[in-house]
């Protein structure tokens, strides 16, 4: 018996690893949290399936029905919103499962802030305006931020924040921000990204809050940076007729005398 955490993708139920799509139709158990993961992944479960919702669960209530799977020798499939690796609770899960001896595997999902991404059709990392993307969120009451992880000490290095869970703190958001950036940054809030009412928002953070209004709602991510939608930027080296690539040599021997 294993107990297999599947990152279920953002929102829509295509967007989904052939490998998580395969565990789930080979599990007879699914456990799956309700609020985030659409119902369209769960057609995927074999005939006869236990299904449960653990939007309403405990901690203790989930690892009781792990367990309980895990006497009746039936593989579990945990379904998690978007990757697996960020904001999932799975770690505590996988702590509670190695203290008991239960098996379990990881399949990671597209991530939320890709799937915005693609919504936006933008490469958040163009040469000349920003090669990195911080994924962060503000304070929350279910887990405090470490000291040091404030949203303004990210934004002074100009990278590109994908910030979640935290459209109900827009307010604040924008407030620490404005400074490093600017009022005139681009913005887009992408609402339940990839599922069909997928909503999206494009301003700068001078004009955002006029741009939302009052449709705020927690299923949000909130892309702060200079790329969204930016047309001037430099091309990438990579693709250059004269770059020297070991797949397509330019220039005289040696190769690659020193990194560039």
């Amino acid at each position: 018996m294993t107990v297999h955490f599947i990152g279920a993708g953002p929102g829509a139920p295509d967007l989904l690893t052939l490998r998580g799509r395969d565990l789930i139709a080979a599990c007879p158990v699914c456990l799956y949290a309700g609020s985030l993961v659409p119902e369209g992944v769960l057609a995927h479960c074999p005939r006869g399936a236990r299904i449960v919702n653990t939007a309403s669960l405990s901690l203790d209530e989930i690892v009781a029905e792990i367990a309980a799977a895990h006497a009746d020798g039936k593989d579990v499939a945990r379904l998690h919103s978007g990757d697996l690796s960020i904001w999932s609770a799975m770690g505590e899960q996988l702590r509670r499962l190695r203290a008991l001896g239960i098996p379990y595997t990881v399949t990671p999902g597209v991530p939320s802030f890709s799937a915005a991404a693609a919504a936006l059709e933008t490469e958040l990392t163009l040469p000349g305006l920003a090669q990195t993307v911080v994924l962060t969120r503000a304070p929350g009451r279910a887990s405090a931020m470490p000291e040091g992880e404030r949203l303004a000490a990210f934004a002074a290095t100009g990278a590109v924040l994908a910030i979640h869970l935290s459209i109900h703190l827009l307010d604040n958001v924008v407030a620490e921000l404005t400074p490093h950036y600017g009022a005139d940054c681009p913005v887009a809030i992408v609402w339940r990204a990839s599922w069909p009412d997928q909503r999206i928002v494009r301003a700068t953070l001078g004009t955002l809050d006029a741009a939302v209004g009052t449709e705020m709602e927690r299923t949000a991510l909130i892309l702060v940076g200079k790329t969204l939608g930016a047309a001037d930027f430099d091309e990438s080296r990579l693709y250059a007729a004269d770059y020297d690539r070991r797949y397509r040599p330019v220039g005289p021997e040696p190769r690659f005398p020193e990194a560039t």
